[in-house]
């Protein structure tokens, strides 16, 4: 590991715990900031109810006003994921209702992206709406050092992630695809328990300036990027505890796998891929029958150079 990660580890790397919530507010109130959490969502009726309740209940009540807006982008759910969300509290937008003159295309990342026209918070925070037995302090603690250090400007969520009980054994694709091309090509970056991770909070005025891949690339894409925007000392980490949310079947881990690898050449060339898709084996019957799927390569520009954006801001 660089001397600079270790340094790093040393100084951008904390635990929910060492900023209490009083201590936030007090801070937020000092700096005039707001703070808006975004959930993306597809039928996740099952989870999306708890954790906007939780965020309602512990964060936005007036003993504890640290969130400012809490807003639900539901990507095309056919259960009852929007009605659940809007029950439990949250502002519920449909993802094609935003920015209508570029048609949407599937993807979080196409969520992240649009979700920056219908907030307004200086703080965005992202939160994965499929977290089981989700706690305040994914926020909160995430949220914290940008509230309190004005030199971060980007924070990652850490966790432990079992899977099927199994302590650590979680995040696949972070362990045998992101993790190796962050440590062989961006070693300023190794020291990030969980780059993938769905949970982070980043200064709106960083995220406007960057572009967004419109898949499951986007947080490696939107790491790599900060990273090259503002620094290594910009970004940081928080301890949060243990993640436990539902797991990927392993085709879909496969498909994930390849659309970080794309997100990761592209910033490695800038170059084209001359078959940017992947094929997978299904068994049927006695044969392995082949299923090809597209590899996510577009990415949404900068929310900066769109000009509903510029108008919303300067109005």
């Amino acid at each position: 590991m660089l001397e600079e990660v270790e340094r790093w580890l040393s100084t951008r790397s904390w635990a929910a715990a060492d900023r209490p919530l009083d201590r936030l507010l007090a801070a937020k109130a000092a700096r005039g900031s707001t703070v808006s959490v975004v959930l993306p969502a597809l039928n996740e009726e099952a989870t999306v109810g708890r954790i906007v309740d939780t965020v309602r209940r512990d964060l936005m009540g007036p003993g504890a006003p640290l969130v400012d807006e809490l807003v639900v982008i539901d990507s095309g759910s056919t259960d009852r994921t929007a009605k659940e969300a809007a029950e439990a509290g949250a502002r519920v937008v449909h993802r094609d209702e935003i920015l209508p003159r570029i048609p949407a295309v599937p993807g979080k990342g196409e969520v992240l992206w649009r979700s920056l026209l219908v907030t307004s918070g200086d703080v965005v925070c992202f939160v994965d709406a499929d977290l089981q037995d989700f706690d305040a302090s994914f926020v909160s603690g995430i949220v914290g050092p940008l509230l309190t250090d004005p030199d971060v400007q980007f924070v990652k969520a850490t966790y432990d992630r079992p899977l099927d009980g199994a302590a650590g054994q979680g995040g696949r694709v972070t362990e045998l695809m992101a993790r190796p091309l962050l440590n062989l090509h961006w070693p300023q970056l190794a020291g990030f328990v969980q780059p993938l991770g769905g949970e982070y909070a980043v200064r709106r005025s960083l995220l406007e300036r960057l572009p967004f891949p419109v898949g499951y690339g986007v947080e490696l894409g939107l790491l790599i990027d900060s990273l090259h925007t503002v620094g290594l000392d910009a970004l940081a980490q928080v301890d949060v505890g243990v993640r436990v949310h539902r797991h990927q079947d392993g085709q879909a881990l496969g498909r994930m796998a390849a659309a970080i690898y794309r997100t990761a050449q592209l910033r490695l060339s800038r170059g084209h891929l001359i078959r940017p898709s992947l094929t997978q084996f299904e068994r049927v019957g006695t044969a392995f029958v082949p299923r090809t799927h597209p590899v996510d390569t577009e990415e949404r520009p900068p929310m900066r150079e769109i000009a509903e954006y510029a108008e919303r801001h300067a109005a």
